[in-house]
């Protein structure tokens, strides 16, 4: 399968899902209830934030550097506590299975350089104590789920940023999680594969149905992405609207230069202009 093939293959321990926008009484998975955080350093980096995520959801994070939006994802991750208020996950798991329920791709890749791609991508198997009998055809099924087959005992030092950064979902995927919180992990790549990889993820999230929260500094990626932005702004961090994104719930290029696509990308403007401006 080539690299650049879109992430469409099913794993078969997961069913598709049809993808269908969740109605407002779906339950809701994530939440970020009053959250404040100031670092010892005196830097408030959120203020009386709220958010509430619903299962199957895709909410963006979108803002400015400096308003909070890695902060609260590494909350929701649980690698930073809140100075005050509460995060609280709902997301109900099998028994045996709480590890399973989240899984986070960074910025960057994070891959271990001295290890093959198959490798890097059964690292959390491995760490979960996983017999290689399960974890080795979890790995294969994952890596071609991201177009990644042909490459599972190269190194990454061979592929370049979007496959390297395949290789990172890829390993998040792995866990099979029901929630995927993501860094603005396309940020450092050209536009086109950044494109690419939005289209590959949003297809990805349309058939299994997983809840994503995912963080990004560009409009048109969150609109193309998102079934909600949350719109943030800084000093201090915080929340100034949570936009639903009018939109068909299968996108493909053809929605990037759509009328729906453009009215989306102004109404989220306008906000964080306003919010530019200091107005609430």
């Amino acid at each position: 399968m080539s690299p650049t093939a879109g992430l469409k293959h099913e794993m078969d321990s997961q069913p598709t899902v049809a993808r269908q926008p969740r109605p407002p009484g779906a339950e809701v998975v994530l939440e970020a209830d009053r959250v404040e955080k100031t670092f010892p350093n005196g830097t408030h980096a959120l203020n009386d934030t709220r958010v509430a995520v619903r299962r199957g959801e895709f909410v963006s994070l979108l803002g400015p550097s400096g308003c909070g939006k890695s902060t609260l994802l590494k909350m929701f991750a649980g690698l930073e506590q809140p100075s005050a208020g509460r995060i609280l996950l709902r997301d109900s798991q099998p028994e045996g299975a709480a590890q399973r329920a989240m899984a986070m791709v960074f910025q960057e890749a994070t891959l271990m350089p001295w290890a093959r791609v198959d490798d890097n991508v059964r690292l959390p198997l491995d760490l979960a104590g996983m017999p290689r009998t399960e974890s080795d055809p979890r790995v294969r099924e994952t890596l071609e789920l991201v177009g990644l087959s042909q490459f599972a005992r190269v190194y990454p030092r061979e592929l370049s940023g979007g496959m390297q950064m395949r290789v990172s979902i890829a390993r998040a995927l792995a866990v099979q999680p029901s929630i995927l919180l993501m860094d603005e992990p396309f940020g450092a790549l050209d536009e086109f594969t950044r494109n690419k990889l939005d289209s590959d993820l949003h297809q990805l999230w349309e058939q299994r149905g997983f809840t994503v929260v995912f963080v990004t500094h560009s409009i048109y990626e969150a609109v193309f992405l998102s079934s909600r932005v949350v719109v943030m702004a800084a000093r201090p961090g915080r929340m100034i609207a949570d936009v639903a994104i009018d939109a068909p719930p299968h996108r493909d290029d053809s929605y990037r230069v759509s009328k729906p696509f453009i009215d989306n990308c102004r109404v989220l403007s306008e906000h964080l202009a306003r919010a530019n401006r200091g107005e609430r």
